[in-house]
This record gives structure tokens, sequence and C-alpha cells, in this order.
């Protein structure tokens, strides 16, 4: 089970979720030039990545059911 290549592709873009998530909140904690250039570009790429994180776990929850 450790080795299944899609549970490996889930941590990642759970963790992929988690540094984009620190960048957005520490730039908008400091605020100023990076918070209005960024912000919303940062938010848009944790969108992204939780839909992606999201779509792996289902899939791994779905092949581990079918026994795959």
């Amino acid at each position: 089970m450790i080795n299944d290549p899609i549970l490996i592709a889930a941590a990642i873009a759970a963790l992929a979720v988690l540094v984009v998530l620190g960048i957005g909140i520490g730039g908008f904690a400091r605020g100023g030039e990076f918070n209005r250039k960024h912000g919303n570009r940062m938010m848009r790429y944790r969108l992204i990545a939780q839909f992606v994180a999201v779509v792996l776990i289902v899939a791994f929850v779905y092949f581990r059911k079918q026994g795959g």
C-alpha cells in the first residue's frame, strides 16, 4: 500500500497545497507589494493544487476498493 503510486502522488499534492497555502498566508500577513501582486495568483494555485489532491485521493480510494 505504501508503494502505491497514486498514494505517493496524492501525498505530494497535499504537500504542495501546504506549501502554496503557507506562501499565501505569509504574503497576506506581510501585506505590501507581494500581496497586491501575487495574492490572487496564490489563491488560484492553492485551489488547483487542492483539486488535484482531492482527485488523487478519491482515485486512490476507488482503486483500493476495486482491489487494484
